[in-house]
């Protein structure tokens, strides 16, 4: 096998073959891989990350495949990182994302990966930020992280991207809930799909009431949310889109709210990656102490509380681990 650290000039290279290694050795976990990851995320910085997220039908996978069009069409080359619900046979992404961009396979300035969430909190998997360092430093000018559905889990997209999107779509019937349980804030464009349907009106109404309504924040001083309809069937809205996402790409990396929400997006990586250390940590040290814990507590010789605290000591423990973090 190829040392983690000789592909790194190759991904630096852009050689197809090497990316496609990091990412999967990212997804892995392999320990081996780390030294490399993180040479590879010290030369990462330079590409706009865009998130893109809505609710299960609102055309997000249309969407993402129109966009890489335009994004090629004005001479940038495209990373899109799905992140698919889990298969709950294999643990792999279902891929569905990967049928819906068939026109850019062949396309040498685009490369789409699917991602399985693993069961991670919030819909992020933790290979994803990896991944989206690996497309960076390979030369992709935009990379495009589109997530599974919406709700009030599915939030860390904007604590993971410069950009994000909503999409909504008329008729889905509770999409402006999703919106009012917690999203709204989240986004910096607002997108409403399908908008060649006769309903459509009344949801970009909805969501441009809604904004005005709420108070602002500081991010959304600087940025006024636009409210952005789409027709993939009739071809209308991208232009504006594209408008949209270049304006505020200016904002991400000129102003002082853009260096802001950088340095959030740096403790969201560091706070992510030390819980990803300290779950490896805790399934090291478990192996060995949960079976007498979990017999008393089936005994009822001890409570659930009491027990998983004498777990989490003795998994923790310097000796259980066989290893620091």
């Amino acid at each position: 096998m190829t040392p983690s650290r000789d592909l790194v000039e190759r991904v630096a290279a852009g050689a197809v073959p090497a990316i496609g290694r990091m990412i999967s050795r990212a997804e892995a976990g392999s320990p081996e891989a780390r030294p490399a990851l993180a040479e590879i995320y010290r030369r990462a910085g330079r590409a706009h990350i865009v998130g893109l997220t809505g609710v299960p039908g609102s055309g997000k996978s249309t969407l993402v495949a129109t966009l890489t069009a335009h994004l090629r069409q004005a001479g940038q080359k495209v990373g899109v990182v799905a992140i698919d619900p889990s298969s709950p046979y294999s643990g792999g992404a279902i891929l569905g994302d990967r049928i819906r961009m068939a026109d850019h396979v062949c396309d040498a300035g685009v490369y789409i990966r699917s991602m399985a969430t693993r069961g991670a909190m919030g819909g992020m998997a933790r290979a994803a930020l990896d991944a989206v360092d690996i497309l960076d430093v390979a030369g992709f000018d935009t990379v495009i992280i589109e997530t599974v559905g919406v709700g009030q889990d599915e939030v860390e997209i904007a604590r993971a991207s410069h950009t994000t999107i909503v999409v909504s779509a008329p008729g889905l019937g509770d999409e402006i809930q999703a919106i009012k349980a917690g999203i709204l804030e989240i986004a910096d464009i607002h997108v409403v799909s399908k908008c060649d349907r006769s309903d459509a009106n009344r949801t970009l109404t909805d969501l441009k009431q809604m904004l005005t309504l709420g108070a602002l924040t500081a991010r959304q001083a600087a940025w006024r949310v636009p409210v952005i309809g789409l027709s993939a069937y009739k071809g209308e809205g991208f232009e504006t889109l594209m408008t949209a996402i270049e304006n505020h790409r200016r904002v991400a990396f000129e102003t002082e709210t853009g260096a802001q929400r950088r340095q959030a997006i740096a403790r969201f990586r560091l706070e992510k990656t030390a819980e990803t250390l300290l779950i490896e940590r805790f399934a090291r040290g478990a192996a060995s102490v949960a079976g007498p814990l979990a017999d008393r507590l089936s005994t009822r010789d001890g409570d659930p509380y009491g027990l998983a605290t004498e777990l989490l000591e003795q998994a923790l423990a310097p000796h259980a681990s066989g290893a620091s973090t």
